[in-house]
């Protein structure tokens, strides 16, 4: 159990694990679903190619589509890419390198299933069977044009009566099924020999510009998962405090309009104890950051800022760089003890 939980803390905080465990995942349904596939041949003349390219290529589109939606990261590259330059330059090598890894991250199911498409054979010999020279072989030499053109195209249905135990219908089954499966083993021999080349020559290059690219593009992933978390925190915590308040108010006006019992009939009740000051319960400078935030003016004012102007890349420049007119100030927050946050504090 303790091997488990910390294997999930492991993929719980690594946003690249869980990448490749959602990969591997749509690699295996991928297998699963053409496993379990029922693959009908029109046996058409004018449908054969349609039904065997489209089985070929539509279902890899979906699944590469899937990859993408699935991929947190291909959103974050998308909001980089577009974002305002604002007080942080744009790096044009960390959004290739986010690019790149959503890439390889989204072709892998679709890979697989062409490749099992191909080595199956199934969907070659659909698509091609009436595009294959019938003077290869020797069986249509008595047959009219017309007829060769339907016999060809019945060659994907072995049950059918026109080709039932037919010599050609093998041959010419066999020879697409092989030239199917040679494409397949060489799109695998490719792409391992490519993964290998990758995989070895890469050390022998300077790594400092793949280590400044990776270390940015996990940064900015994290940084606005924090960011999204941290608005939860807040909205959280200005709810609750907007729930007191009102209750707070109404208490108020109860006892202004004299609503409540007469404390002569009921036990007194006990003094009312001041709440922690806003800025001041505890939670340290990020806590008081938060409650600073107190209207919805500000809230808005924070996010357009966040978007439009996205805070330098370093925590020792000047208050001038960042807190200036119409900025955000993001050090921290001194609050004297027993001072209330009024309601328009700037954030």
């Amino acid at each position: 159990m303790e091997k488990f939980r910390v294997l999930f803390q492991h993929f719980q905080s690594s946003s690249e694990s869980v990448m490749n465990g959602i990969c591997l995942l749509l690699a295996a349904v991928t297998v699963k679903l053409y496993s379990s596939f029922d693959f009908n041949c029109p046996c058409l003349a004018r449908y054969n190619a349609l039904y065997g390219l489209g089985l070929l290529l539509t279902p890899p589109l979906a699944l590469f589509l899937c990859g993408l939606l699935a991929n947190r990261q291909s959103v974050v590259m998308v909001e980089e890419w577009r974002r305002p330059v604002g007080h942080r330059r744009k790096d044009p090598g960390i959004i290739r390198y986010m690019c790149s890894s959503v890439l390889q991250r989204a072709l892998a199911a679709p890979l697989v299933w062409i490749l099992l498409a191909l080595l199956d054979g199934k969907c070659f010999v659909c698509a091609f069977s009436s595009s294959v020279d019938p003077e290869k072989f020797l069986d249509f030499a008595n047959m009219t044009p017309s007829q060769v053109q339907l016999f060809l195209a019945k060659v994907p249905c072995k049950e059918d009566e026109l080709v039932r135990d037919s010599p050609a219908r093998k041959a010419v089954s066999r020879y697409l099924r092989c030239l199917s499966q040679a494409i397949g083993w060489s799109i695998t021999l490719l792409l391992i020999i490519l993964a290998f080349l990758g995989r070895c020559l890469r050390p022998c290059f300077d790594q400092t510009v793949f280590l400044q690219r990776r270390y940015w593009s996990n940064y900015v992933d994290l940084e606005q998962k924090l960011f999204d978390e941290t608005c939860c925190e807040h909205a959280r915590d200005f709810a609750h405090r907007c729930v007191l308040h009102f209750f707070a108010n109404m208490q108020s006006e109860m006892r202004a309009r004299g609503l409540r019992r007469d404390t002569a009939d009921r036990d007194p009740e006990p003094p009312e104890t001041p709440g922690p000051r806003d800025g001041l319960d505890g939670g340290g400078s990020g806590k008081a950051h938060l409650r600073a935030v107190c209207s919805r003016e500000q809230v808005d004012r924070l996010l357009s800022t966040w978007y439009s102007s996205k805070p330098p890349l370093d925590l020792l420049a000047s208050p001038g760089i960042w807190g200036g007119r119409g900025g955000l100030n993001h050090r921290a927050l001194t609050v004297a003890p027993g001072t209330r946050l009024s309601q328009h504090t700037d954030v």
